[in-house]
C-alpha cells in the first residue's frame, strides 16, 4: 500500500469516526427528547409540538447563514467547530432549565449553534470526496451507526440515571468530535468570494433547485418530523424507553447498508429514480402507521428508513451538488438543508402536535403521507423534465 493511498484510507477513518460521534450526539437527544418533555416536564403534546418546531424553522435562517459564512471565509472547518463548541455549552445549560418560557429560549439558541453540523461536515466531506474520488455514503454510514446506536444506549442510561443525562451525552460525543475535528482537512478555498452574495438569488432563479427545495420540504420534513413524535407513538402503542431505544436502533441502524452502497445504485438506477423510490415509500410506511398496527409490525417497517434516509441524502446532496457551481456549494447545501431539515421538518412538526392533541398521535401520520404523496408528483415532474439519461447522472 503506498504513503497515499495509507493517507487516504487514514482521512477516511477520520470523517468515519467524526460522523459517528456527530450523530451519536444528535441521536442522544433527538430519540428522547419529547419523551423528556412530556414524562420530566410534563409538557403538554401541543408544548412539545411547539417546542420540537422552533428548532427546524430557526435553521431556515441559520444554516444558510452557517453556509454563506463558510464560504465568505473559505473556511467551514472553522465555522464547524465554532458550532460544535457553542452547542456544548448550550446543552449544558438547557439541562437546568425547567421554565417553559426559558426553554423556548434553549431551544433556539441550541437550533442555531446545532445547525452548523450536518451541513457543513457534509460540506467538508464532500469536498474531499470529489477530490479523491472515494464514496460519501461509506462516510455517512457511519452517522447511522451512531445516532442508531446512541438511541439505544441512551435509553438505557436513561432508564438508570434519569432523561436528563442525554444532555450530557450529547456534550461528551460533541466534545469529542472537537478533538477530531481538527484532523479534519480542510477544504480547498475557491477565489470567488464576492460571487456568494450574488449567488444566493442565482440559486433561486433556477426552476429546477427551488421545486428540489420544495420536495425535500414535503418529504425529508415529515422524515425528520418523525423523531420528535415516534417515540411518544412508541409508547402511545405500549412501548417502553427501552423499546424506543430499539425502534430508533433499527430505523437509524438500517440507513448504515443503503449509505454504503447508496453510490452504486444511483449510479446503476440514476437520481431521479432513487428519490423517487424514497418519497414513495415514506409515503406507505406513513399510510401504515396511520393505520395502527402491532408494534411488532412498526419495528419492521422500520428497516424501511434505511431505504428512505440511506438512498435520499446521497442522491440529494449530488443532486444539489449538481446544480450548484463550486463556489456557491456549501450555500446550496445548507439551502437545501434548511428546507428539509429546517422549514419542512418545523411545519410537519408544529402542525403534528396540534393534530395529536384535537384528535390522536395517529392522525399525524395522515399528514405525513399526505406531504409525502405530494413528493412523489415533484420528482416525476423534475423526471419528467430531465434531459440527463438516468445512466449519465452519476457522471454529470
Amino acid at each position: 500500500m503506498s504513503l497515499t493511498t495509507r493517507s487516504k484510507n487514514v482521512t477516511m477513518m477520520i470523517f468515519q469516526f467524526y460522523y459517528f460521534c456527530i450523530y451519536f450526539a444528535i441521536g442522544s437527544t433527538s430519540s428522547l427528547l419529547s419523551v423528556y418533555f412530556k414524562d420530566q416536564l410534563h409538557l403538554t403534546t401541543s408544548q412539545i409540538g411547539l417546542l420540537m418546531s422552533l428548532s427546524p424553522i430557526v435553521t431556515i435562517f441559520s444554516q444558510p447563514l452557517w453556509g454563506m459564512l463558510s464560504d465568505l471565509t473559505q473556511n467551514p472547518k472553522k465555522m464547524l467547530l465554532i458550532g460544535q463548541f457553542s452547542s456544548i455549552l448550550i446543552a449544558l445549560m438547557y439541562s437546568t432549565v425547567n421554565s417553559f418560557s426559558i426553554l423556548v429560549i434553549m431551544v433556539i439558541l441550541l437550533a442555531i449553534s446545532q445547525s452548523a453540523l450536518i451541513p457543513l461536515s457534509d460540506s467538508i466531506s464532500l469536498t474531499y470526496i470529489q477530490k479523491i474520488g472515494g464514496n460519501y455514503g461509506s462516510i455517512r454510514l457511519f452517522g447511522s451507526i451512531g445516532f442508531a446506536v446512541a438511541a439505544l444506549i441512551s435509553g438505557e442510561l436513561a432508564k438508570s440515571y434519569g432523561l436528563i443525562v442525554i444532555f450530557y451525552i450529547f456534550a461528551f460525543l460533541l466534545f469529542v468530535g472537537i478533538l477530531i475535528g481538527f484532523l479534519l482537512p480542510s477544504a480547498t478555498p475557491t477565489t470567488k468570494k464576492t460571487s456568494v452574495i450574488k449567488g444566493l438569488p442565482y440559486l433561486l432563479k433556477q426552476k429546477k433547485f427551488v421545486l428540489f427545495l420544495f420536495f425535500a420540504f414535503v418529504v425529508f420534513g415529515p422524515v425528520n418530523a418523525n423523531n420528535t413524535y415516534f417515540g411518544l407513538y412508541i409508547q402511545n402503542l405500549g412501548g417502553t424507553l427501552t423499546g424506543v431505544g430499539i425502534a430508533f436502533l433499527i430505523s437509524a441502524g438500517s440507513e448504515a447498508p443503503f449509505m454504503q452502497y447508496a453510490k452504486r445504485l444511483i449510479s446503476r438506477f440514476g437520481m431521479y429514480n432513487i428519490l423517487l423510490l424514497s418519497a414513495g415509500v415514506s409515503a406507505l410506511r406513513w399510510v401504515l402507521y396511520f393505520t395502527e398496527p402491532p408494534l411488532i409490525l412498526v419495528y419492521v417497517s422500520s428497516i424501511s428508513q434505511g431505504l428512505t434516509v440511506g438512498l435520499f441524502i446521497p442522491a440529494a446532496l449530488q443532486y444539489v451538488k449538481q446544480l450548484a457551481p463550486q463556489e456557491l456549494q456549501s450555500t446550496a447545501v445548507t439551502l437545501y438543508a434548511s428546507f428539509g431539515l429546517g422549514l419542512g421538518a418545523w411545519f410537519s412538526t408544529f402542525i403534528g402536535g396540534y393534530l395529536s392533541d384535537y384528535y390522536s398521535i395517529h392522525a399525524i401520520y395522515i399528514l405525513f403521507a399526505l406531504l409525502s404523496f405530494i413528493g412523489v408528483g415533484i420528482m416525476l415532474y423534475l423526471k419528467s423534465t430531465s434531459k440527463i439519461p438516468s445512466k449519465e447522472e452519476i457522471a454529470s
